[in-house]
């Protein structure tokens, strides 16, 4: 009967000392020396996962990964994705990962005053998703950061896209200030893709949204370049100056060869600009040139703005501009 017991206490002993051993491999840093990316396809069982994770080398036995996982797992069932796994994670935690679906966000990146043909471009460009899409209606896209899952359908992304700048324009429309020169949110939009490609700092888009709304008032020409050079391009960059026939052009977009706002926006622009349309600066201000430093000046009077443009030619001459 001693031996017995004294076997049993040993089974008891080994037992314990075999439990605490796993549970230090369970819990333990994993062998992956680097961040790793691990994708589990759809319909992936724990087994197959585990074949994974091992072939990327985050665990060191699928076999003993399964074991464990049935042993000292919750038994939640894992999530299919692409997961970021970091350095030394341990199995435990791997598991608790996978359960989780807390999956790998990937990004793309629309920037402000982006036209249409260059959203389809950075769209199409992007791995990891999947199927066509059209090159989207001018001004139908919210600029921002938007992210996706490997897998996700280009469509299923830009409809997100979309859906985005009808949200905002139908928000900011609401909140827009009294007495502004634009009836519609279409017509806020349209405006809105002009001021965007007029000026690049911030803190000038609402001095420009006056001066163009100014000149609407008035049923002055708005004389914007980037309308004149949007057919000739779709928005892309003209990489050369303006030449006369194209200022003399009537297709809808000139707006040198025509009063009012063009046909349609010019370019998919951001909030900051569709913000500065329905609440302008305070201004009289009906003209605008360069001013050297990447910025403008504003004149209220066209002698004012003549000034203005001699020193801006001036300085062009002074730096071979």
């Amino acid at each position: 009967m001693r031996k017995v017991g004294c076997l049993a206490l040993l089974l008891i002993l080994l037992t314990i000392v075999g439990g605490f051993i796993g549970l230090q491999m369970w819990g333990g840093p994993g062998p992956a020396r680097h961040n790793t990316t691990v994708s589990i396809p759809e319909g992936s069982t724990l087994a197959s996962a585990a074949a994974e994770l091992r072939k990327d080398g985050v665990i060191r036995s699928a076999d003993r990964f399964r074991a464990f996982a049935r042993v000292f797992g919750s038994g939640a069932p894992i999530k299919a994705g692409e997961y970021r796994i970091p350095a030394h994670l341990s199995e435990s935690d791997i598991l608790k990962v996978l359960q989780g679906g807390k999956t790998l966000q990937r990004m793309v990146t629309i920037p402000e005053g982006w036209p249409s043909v260059m959203v389809r471009d950075a769209i199409m460009k992007t791995d990891g998703m999947t199927g066509q899409i059209a090159v989207p209606t001018e001004g139908t896209v919210l600029p921002d950061s938007y992210a996706f899952e490997r897998g996700a359908p280009r469509q299923a992304l830009l409809d997100r896209m979309q859906g985005a700048m009808v949200r905002y324009l139908a928000q900011a429309w609401a909140n827009r200030k009294p007495g502004i020169a634009v009836s519609t949110p279409r017509e806020a939009l349209v405006l809105a893709s002009i001021v965007e490609k007029e000026t690049g700092k911030p803190e000038e888009r609402r001095m420009v949204a006056a001066v163009y709304g100014n000149r609407l008032k008035r049923g002055m020409p708005l004389q914007a370049d980037p309308t004149v050079i949007y057919p000739v391009t779709k928005g892309r960059p003209l990489g050369r100056r303006i030449l006369r026939s194209e200022l003399e052009a009537k297709n809808g977009y000139n707006t040198y060869a025509q009063t009012g706002l063009p046909i349609g926006p010019i370019c998919n622009p951001g909030r900051a600009s569709i913000d500065a349309v329905l609440d302008p600066a305070q201004s009289n201000a009906l003209y605008f040139v360069a001013d050297g430093t990447g910025g403008h000046v504003f004149a209220d009077t066209l002698e004012q703005h003549n000034v203005n443009v001699a020193k801006w030619r001036a300085f062009r001459a002074a730096h071979g501009i």
